[in-house]
């Protein structure tokens, strides 16, 4: 999807991993082992990206960290677009409307550090139909091409557990709101 609009490979692979995550932060180093590529190959597109205003950058000491620039114009199109292209935004439609009383999903480790490794791992929180979630799962992998595991908890299970989980890599995608907050906006 995003490899048709943008030519460098390399780009659309770093708009994946830090717009998918916009709190996720890489140095150079980093993402250079973890693609296969030189430090000067892909300094150069981060220096591209930072001065087209995509990525901002902080120094700390010798080491320079990169993250989407939440700020640019363009950041939450650009967010939306890596989600659809990992197929995240099929799976959160999927997962609210059919699971049940779901309190909130989270995408755990690679996917939530924006690595496209082939396996979604999400954590649901709350009451969920497993026969839909296993039937949602087989329709969305098919459709996403990838593997997904899910792992569900009740509130008080998420609770005990939320240490261990808060250690791991994760974004929220998905959270009930409160009753209050809603019914002050009606």
């Amino acid at each position: 999807m995003l490899d048709g609009l943008i030519t460098s490979k390399t780009r659309v692979r770093i708009l994946m991993r830090l717009f998918l995550n916009s709190r996720e932060k890489v140095y150079l180093r980093e993402l250079a082992n973890e693609y296969g590529l030189s430090s000067g190959q892909l300094s150069s597109e981060l220096h591209h990206m930072r001065d087209a205003g995509f990525l901002s950058q902080d120094r700390s000491g010798s080491k320079v960290e990169y993250r989407a620039n939440t700020k640019h114009p363009l950041f939450p199109e650009l967010q939306s677009m890596a989600r659809k292209a990992l197929g995240m935004d099929k799976i959160l439609d999927s997962i609210v409307e059919r699971l049940g009383n779901l309190e909130m999903a989270l995408l755990l480790d690679d996917y939530a550090q924006g690595k496209d490794t082939g396996i979604v791992d999400l954590a649901l929180v709350g009451d969920i139909n497993k026969q839909n979630l296993n039937d949602l799962v087989e329709k969305t992998e098919r459709y996403i091409d990838r593997k997904i595991r899910t792992l569900i908890l009740t509130w008080p299970e998420y609770l005990a557990l939320k240490t261990s989980l808060d250690s791991r890599p994760q974004l929220v995608l998905w959270e009930r709101k409160p009753e209050t907050e809603t019914s002050a906006k009606s």
